[in-house]
């Protein structure tokens, strides 16, 4: 099927006439606003709003309801956790290192396991608003988690979806197990924000959306090292979208591609810029990868996906959060396995606009394989963290999936949503015990 031009995120309703002002033109205000800026108001209000809505959701039932006892501001601090220590002794006293790293983990020797804006971000907050590193970490992490649930939102704007496909998709992905961490003192909120923004303005069109999808990329590949083949979206998506017969056309590259590869080498800056700084004050633009190495005993193994001794079939003991991460890694392959056959199907590809979807899945797989390749030397542990992000990709792709065909009929409905909401309501105790032992320190992911 060809691939319809997609529109810009904001847009307006048709109206017979707009009204005018009763006041001078010169004037700053009018009581009467035209008809059309009434319309885009509101699709650029309602997902801010809901998103907004969610975040403090998620937040109100982890500080209020499952952290431990004590102060208002001691129930909120303990979303400061293990990595979160890290992050707090970044954004205190800056990169710190000896060269080559030391071999286990002190942060007051060797703390450049982390990519930097997050951190960064939190410094900047913390010198701004005047309030400590523990906070600003927490703030910073929150305005994300909100800046992502508005993307997913304004992408249900943009594809149409109905408000009971757009409630099911954010309750899909807010129940997963590790979904706390977006509002927790974890970068995933950032990289997640970062993601979608890059995705969503890289799918618009004209100058300003492509300068914000570079934007969103830096801020991206600068939070997480998995941003970097992230970034690769626009490109992959020009060269489905535009066909075979573009490609096969090398007189024209430049200007079916460039604009793409323009954004795409923007979005590196982020990492870029990090490694170049490495470079210039510990003569190894790779200290990131040795510290990793030293202190996390972290050995990529580019095969592991490839492993079948590295998936588990049996159900995890829920007090084991590597059996968990272990079953997450499974759960991941069998979602990317299921889309590749539904989407190749023929019958389904010639009904569906696949190529809106294709970058979804390249971002979706790339943050998996590299992650299963980061872990698999730690029983891929965290591994239940890191899936998270190709969930919430998957599902984002599953209702684009699921808007272009008809609805299925009343009693299959039904037994649909009772399935996602039995699964949801499941999940989210399962997510509700890990947000539990994890605000009293214990490890869960």
């Amino acid at each position: 099927m060809g691939t319809p031009i997609e529109s810009m995120p904001f847009e307006s309703a048709l109206v017979r006439e707009a009204t005018n002002s009763c006041n001078a033109a010169a004037f700053s205000f009018s009581s009467a606003l035209p008809g059309a800026d009434v319309i885009q108001s509101k699709f650029l209000f309602r997902p801010w709003l809901m998103g907004l809505f969610v975040t403090l959701a998620q937040l109100a039932i982890a500080v209020l309801l499952l952290a431990p006892e004590g102060p208002f501001s001691y129930r909120y601090s303990s979303l400061v956790q293990h990595d979160g220590f890290w992050f707090e002794n970044i954004v205190d006293r800056g990169y710190q290192t000896i060269v080559p790293p030391i071999n286990h983990k002190v942060m007051e020797v060797s703390n450049i396991a982390f990519f930097p804006a997050y951190p960064a971000l939190a410094g900047v907050f913390s010198s701004v608003f005047r309030v400590d590193s523990e906070v600003a970490l927490l703030l910073v992490a929150q305005i994300a988690a909100w800046g992502f649930w508005t993307y997913f939102f304004l992408f249900c704007e943009r594809w149409k979806l109905s408000s009971t496909f757009c409630f099911f998709g954010a309750l899909v992905i807010a129940a997963h197990p590790a979904a706390f961490f977006l509002i927790a003192g974890y970068s995933e909120s950032l990289f997640l924000m970062a993601l979608l923004g890059f995705i969503y303005w890289s799918s618009g069109d004209g100058r300003t959306s492509k300068i914000l999808a570079a934007l969103h990329g830096i801020i991206m590949s600068a939070t997480r090292i998995v941003g970097i083949p992230c970034a690769g979206y626009p490109v992959v998506r020009d060269v489905f979208r535009k066909g075979w017969s573009a490609l096969r056309d090398p007189r024209r590259w430049f200007q079916n591609y460039g604009p793409a590869v323009a954004v795409m080498a923007a979005a590196i800056l982020g990492a870029l810029s990090f490694f170049i700084y490495c470079q210039v004050r510990w003569g190894r633009w790779d200290i990131y990868m040795l510290t990793q190495s030293a202190g996390w005993n972290i050995e990529p193994d580019y095969f592991a996906v490839f492993r079948p001794s590295n998936y588990r079939w049996l159900l995890p003991e829920l007090t084991d959060p590597t059996e968990m991460s272990q079953m997450s890694m499974t759960i991941g392959a069998f979602l990317l396995i299921a889309v590749a056959i539904v989407e190749l199907l023929p019958t389904v590809r010639r009904r569906t606009e696949w190529t809106t979807r294709i970058g979804l899945y390249f971002c979706a797989a790339v943050i998996y394989y590299i992650s299963v390749s980061g872990v698999a030397s730690l029983d891929m542990e965290s591994m239940l963290r890191y899936e998270f992000c190709v969930h919430a990709l998957i599902v984002l792709a599953f209702l684009h999936f699921l808007r272009q065909f008809r609805l299925p009929p009343m009693p299959v409905r039904a037994v649909g949503i009772a399935v996602v909401v039995i699964a949801c309501a499941v999940s989210l105790s399962v997510q509700g015990w890990y947000v539990w032992n994890f605000t009293r320190g214990n490890w869960v992911a």
